[in-house]
């Protein structure tokens, strides 16, 4: 069986086909600047990259470029779209409509429509992205896989926020975290490395970029998350604030003369590490930085892996214990100054890391960077959550 596994945004196309017989990528690739001048198509075999230029008005056409690509007879990657089993699609949000992942029909599309003012910044461009799919490959069975749905199993006290009752239930306010798809691959990773199930299992998992998330999974089933309400809550990320008081706003606004909808930018645009630090949201010029004395990157790494600490501390207490700490993500898997910073003075947990283990490079594997007396495994695994969407699709197609 073959998967094609599409990731829309609003003005771009990611996109990957799979071969669900070996778990392998046979094609990958992306559209930019989808409703812009000098749109592009970057397509990638095992023949080498294809980079097609050509104007592309909206995701439709878009979706006519890849599938193009994919049957070309010099870069393509299969003889006739008639190989392309099912398509999967990313869909951040599910609200509380769906708690899994489900086959694409006319209602299940309706609800996603309806959600839209909970993800109003991805949303649009997921549905228009499944849309467009659906106009070009008629008959084609599609699975849309939510970025929130992992986090479903989260009990009520967690996911409750403290206010009143009847507006959660009119409104939809809760916790429903992001990055689903990634906690979810890489605690099932890290069981299967450790040669446990996942039901014997307190899991903490870091997801670390320019967006990150902290997950508690116990016995496999997510039961807390840092994001919330929206990816803006939780640890300091690239340019997101994280975690502040949210009287804040309301002083923004008066100190600033913002209005709402530009106080609530500020906080994802202008502030994370970025907002600190005067320097970047890239932890690499972070790291080099503060390496080279400059003290506002140096507090900007320091906030960032404080929080990341508090988290892990909390949920180890949420779960009455860890057995492993998995990071992932860009700076999850490449920033070894922060993996150290935070497991460092976590002796009171058992976690320790080995500090020679922990520069390897990455080299795409499982690195096990536990340290010497140890009582928790920590791991760094690569994320890989295109293959989550494609076994997700495999899976809902052959009715498993």
């Amino acid at each position: 069986m073959k998967i094609l596994v599409v990731n829309a945004g609003s003005s771009s196309l990611k996109y990957q086909l799979i071969d669900m017989d070996t778990e392998g990528v046979i094609a990958k690739g992306g559209c930019e600047r989808i409703g812009l001048p000098k749109s592009i198509l970057k397509h990638k075999t095992d023949k080498g990259e294809k980079i097609i230029e050509q104007d592309m008005p909206d995701h439709k056409v878009a979706i006519r470029l890849v599938l193009e690509a994919l049957v070309h007879p010099e870069y393509g990657a299969i003889s006739s779209m008639k190989e392309i089993d099912a398509v999967g699609h990313r869909l951040v949000h599910s609200a509380e409509d769906f708690n899994c992942s489900v086959l694409v029909n006319d209602e299940v599309m309706e609800k996603c429509r309806n959600n839209i003012e909970l993800a109003p910044l991805h949303q649009p461009a997921n549905i228009t992205g499944i849309e467009a799919c659906m106009e070009v490959m008629p008959g084609t069975p599609m699975a849309l896989v939510f970025d929130t749905a992992f986090h479903s199993t989260m009990p009520d006290y967690a996911y409750m926020y403290a206010i009143d009752y009847d507006d959660y239930k009119n409104y939809k306010i809760r916790r429903y975290g992001f990055h689903g798809t990634s906690h979810k691959f890489v605690s099932q990773e890290a069981a299967k490395y450790l040669n446990k199930k996942p039901e014997d299992l307190k899991i903490i998992t870091c997801h670390l970029g320019n967006g990150s998330s902290i997950s508690a999974v116990k016995g496999g089933k997510c039961v807390d998350t840092s994001m919330g309400f929206t990816p803006l809550c939780g640890v300091p990320m690239g340019t997101r604030s994280g975690d502040i008081d949210p009287s804040v706003v309301e002083y923004l606004c008066h100190k600033k003369g913002y209005d709402l909808a530009q106080a609530i930018e500020y906080l994802n645009k202008k502030c994370g590490v970025a907002g600190v630090s005067g320097v970047s949201s890239d932890f690499r010029d972070l790291t080099k930085a503060a390496a080279e004395g400059n003290e506002r990157a140096r507090l900007a790494l320091d906030i960032f892996n404080y929080q990341c600490k508090k988290y892990i501390g909390s949920y180890a207490a949420a779960m009455d214990g860890v057995d492993c700490v998995v990071f992932t993500a860009g700076i999850g898997e490449n920033t070894a100054e922060v993996r150290s910073a935070i497991c460092r003075d976590m002796d009171f947990f058992g976690i320790k890391i080995d500090e020679t283990k922990n520069l390897t490079k990455n080299d795409g594997s499982i690195r096990d960077i536990t340290g010497k007396g140890s009582k928790v495994k920590v791991l760094i695994i690569p994320t890989n959550e295109e293959l989550v969407i494609a076994r997700e699709t495999k899976a809902l197609v052959e009715g498993k």
